[in-house]
């Protein structure tokens, strides 16, 4: 690891840093809303270190949920993370033991948009980047949740909206991705499959068959995709 590895990575992690302190702070309120110190947000944030997750663990604390309704919700919830690792199985094969083991741990979306399309100088330690990215998108979510929950215990307001937030930061993902990609195939794709299975699963269970549904159609058209894109 060298100086221009940490310079480049820091850079690059800017952008999830304004997102993530942000959408933190609405975690760690929403956390405190429901009668929880500062030290559960860092422990949640630490040790689960999903956003979306994190959202919906504070409904399943606050209403009880059983251990197997959490189970069954982290599954539906974090189940993209399935098709995340298996595309950056060849990007992590340099990577071993406790670099390894923590890249796995925290890709999340963000984390996974700078990891795919990376394409690091040549005096950049492309290995230490992967880490190092996922290394300081996760100290900006923990400050996030530390500083929301810390607002929400010492401050009194309404919290009415916030946990929107986390949608609206997948929205913006999906136009930044829609505007600097040529074929929207993929993304159409996901948004009729989606709609599909939320008219025919409902809310609460049309993600894992959305999931299962987009990487069959998505495999089955590789090959007529490439060539489209090779045209192009």
């Amino acid at each position: 690891m060298n100086q221009e590895t940490v310079k480049y990575s820091f850079v690059s992690s800017l952008p999830v840093m304004a997102g993530y302190i942000v959408l933190g702070i609405g975690f760690g309120v929403l956390l405190a809303d429901r009668g929880y110190s500062c030290w559960w947000a860092i422990l949640m944030s630490v040790a689960i270190y999903a956003g979306s997750l994190q959202y919906v663990g504070v409904g399943l604390l606050g209403g009880g949920a059983s251990l197997l309704s959490a189970a069954l919700m982290t599954l539906m919830v974090n189940a993209r993370h399935l098709f995340y690792g298996v595309s950056v199985l060849k990007r992590y094969e340099d990577l071993h033991g406790f670099r390894k083991a923590y890249a796995i741990f925290a890709l999340t979306d963000e984390t996974y948009s700078l990891v795919c399309h990376a394409s690091v100088p040549a005096e950049v330690d492309e290995r230490w980047y992967y880490v190092l990215v996922s290394m300081m998108n996760q100290c900006y979510w923990i400050f996030g949740s530390f500083l929301g929950a810390f607002l929400g215990n010492t401050l009194s307001f309404d919290s009415t909206g916030i946990d929107f937030s986390m949608t609206a930061l997948f929205v913006v993902i999906f136009v930044e991705q829609w505007e600097s990609a040529a074929n929207h195939i993929p993304a159409l794709t996901g948004l009729l499959i989606s709609a599909g299975c939320l008219l025919l699963f409902g809310a609460d269970y049309f993600l894992i068959p959305t999931m299962l549904m987009m990487i069959a159609v998505l495999l089955g058209a590789k090959g007529r995709l490439e060539r489209r894109r090779t045209d192009d």
